[in-house]
């Protein structure tokens, strides 16, 4: 975890803009700080001596309505930047895990609290500990450049005790940078035994064990809380320790320059002009201290995240160019070849697939086997989901529509267009072709029918048929379905058969199935159990 890391801008160019924004605010507000202090001073000096305080007090009063205004536009910029930032790395982030493999994705606890509290973390990082780093690596050098022309002495003073700030603040950072990578896996753990809970409910209430889930959570979330409060006192105490190191430094400042007074060493001009930029010297370094440690969490997901879309050597594969394999149709549409094909879960130590052999061109294939066997891995894999232990996968373009398909919380319009962008006379012809159409226009909306996350709403036949239909709004010459008359009664289950038969006769259908009438209806028959061997009429 480092404050800024610069692989931000090219990882996420969309946040180039703001973070240059918010250096270029900085700077100018930075710079008109510290040309305050100038008619300030001699504001003070007209008074003293009984002088004319109209030019002095004009650029006062100008140079303050220059910092308000600053003000004003670098918290609406720091405002636009934190969603702007945040908006970019959750974009990369997800668009990284949607093409990756299986393999190289996270585990759904630790991605689930990456994308949703990580991400949302990095806003105060940009909001607000972004412009206080520019401020802090510009205004103390501005200031201490017009120490050194008004006043060397004092210029001296802070340059000798200027470094203390930011050492002190490395040391205390280091601890912080431990408490918080110690409370997002307290976090993690929380998130991930939670979404277990919740998944396993059901069970846990048949088996009398829910009760006993309430201490363990218990339990997780006051590990998290101590963590949390951990991290709390610590931020408290290294603001203390740098306001001291900060008010001790001026103190001395203030105490050479009055004693110089005293002797008529210095004016009273250059001694006020000493007194008033010291605090501009250290004060950028302790706001970086202070928004650190407000923004820890959003410095940590920042690492997490450029650590997590890094690109990671892959191993040489041997993949054949997705070409028509020998039993494709004559029209020469884009199928589906696995050669000698090896396939091990991360974490497993037997392989679910072993030596496997599969060719499917246009036209119906249907995949059966027992339960475990990994038909679904293989959709998977000829999808792209997933990459092979060892062994060759080719195939066209895929549209797969898997047991459980996702449909994304909205609309059923929006449910049928993901991937697509058909016109409603569309839906509704792939609708009527599924048998949904009677349902869907009984819905208040119709095709503007809310429906919930996951499909909530719908029965499960009726989830996969709406994926059915949204297949057949599909350009892809490649269909890959898993099961898709489970959960469908007699009627359904023949318009479904149906529409695969007339789908396969432009494109590659690949079916896995326990449905031995679609499996009469195939052109093509695979067994997998072990070896997979294929059958051909």
């Amino acid at each position: 975890m480092t404050p800024f890391d610069p692989r931000l801008l090219t990882t996420a160019p969309r946040a180039r803009r703001p973070v240059a924004w918010l250096a270029a605010v900085g700077v100018l507000t930075g710079a008109a700080a510290v040309a305050t202090a100038f008619p300030l001073a001699a504001l003070v000096v007209a008074l003293v001596e009984g002088s004319s305080l109209r030019t002095p007090a004009l650029w006062l009063a100008g140079l303050l309505g220059l910092r308000a205004g600053l003000g004003w536009v670098a918290e609406r910029v720091a405002a636009w930047a934190g969603v702007e930032v945040t908006a970019a790395l959750r974009t990369v982030l997800l668009a990284h895990w949607l093409a990756a493999p299986a393999e190289q994705r996270p585990d759904p606890d630790r991605g689930a609290t990456l994308a949703a509290q990580g991400v949302a973390a990095v806003e105060p990082y940009a909001a607000r500990f972004l412009p206080a780093l520019v401020s802090g690596a510009v205004v103390p050098v501005l200031a201490v450049g017009a120490l050194v022309v008004v006043d060397p002495v004092s210029a001296l003073v802070v340059v000798l005790t200027l470094p203390l700030l930011p050492a002190f603040a490395a040391l205390i950072g280091a601890a912080t940078r431990d408490e918080t990578e110690r409370r997002w896996q307290a976090l993690s753990s929380l998130a991930g035994h939670f979404v277990d809970v919740m998944r396993g409910l059901p069970t846990l209430v048949g088996y009398g064990r829910a009760e006993r889930q309430v201490e363990v959570v218990r339990e997780v979330s006051a590990r998290h809380r101590r963590a949390t409060m951990r991290t709390l006192r610590l931020a408290f105490m290294s603001s203390a320790a740098l306001e001291l190191l900060a008010s001790i430094s001026v103190a001395i400042v203030a105490v050479t320059v009055g004693l110089r007074l005293t002797h008529g060493t210095v004016g009273l001009e250059p001694g006020l002009l000493a007194i008033l930029l010291a605090p501009e010297a250290y004060w950028p370094i302790r706001r970086v201290g202070a928004e650190f440690h407000a923004a820890a969490d959003g410095a940590q997901a920042v690492a997490d995240v450029l650590a997590e879309v890094a690109p990671a050597p892959a191993p040489p594969v041997d993949l054949p160019a997705p070409t028509s394999p020998a039993s494709h149709g004559a029209a020469g549409t884009a199928g589906v070849l696995l050669r000698g094909v090896t396939y091990t879960y991360p974490g497993a130590s037997t392989p679910v697939l072993r030596g496997v052999d599969l060719v499917a061109g246009q036209g119906l294939t249907v995949l059966t086997g027992p339960s475990g066997a990994g038909k679904s891995t293989v959709l998977e894999l000829a999808a792209g989901l997933r990459t092979p232990t060892s062994g060759r996968v080719a195939a066209g373009p895929a549209h797969l529509v898997s047991q459980r398909p996702f449909l994304p919380a909205g609309t059923v319009r929006d449910a049928l267009r993901l991937g697509n962008d058909a016109e409603d006379p569309a839906l509704w012809h792939a609708l009527r072709r599924v048998g949904l159409d009677g349902v869907v226009a009984r819905l208040p909306g119709a095709l503007a029918a809310p429906i919930g996350d996951d499909g909530t709403g719908l029965s499960a036949g009726q989830r996969s048929r709406l994926a059915l239909a949204r297949a057949l709004l599909s350009s892809d010459p490649v269909l890959l379905v898993d099961e898709p008359t489970a959960h469908l009664d007699d009627e359904a289950r023949a318009l479904v058969h149906a529409l695969l038969v007339e789908l396969a006769a432009r494109r590659t259908v690949l079916a896995v199935t326990h449905d031995p009438d679609l499996a009469d209806l195939a052109d093509g028959h695979a067994v997998l159990g072990g070896d997979l061997e294929e059958a051909r009429r």
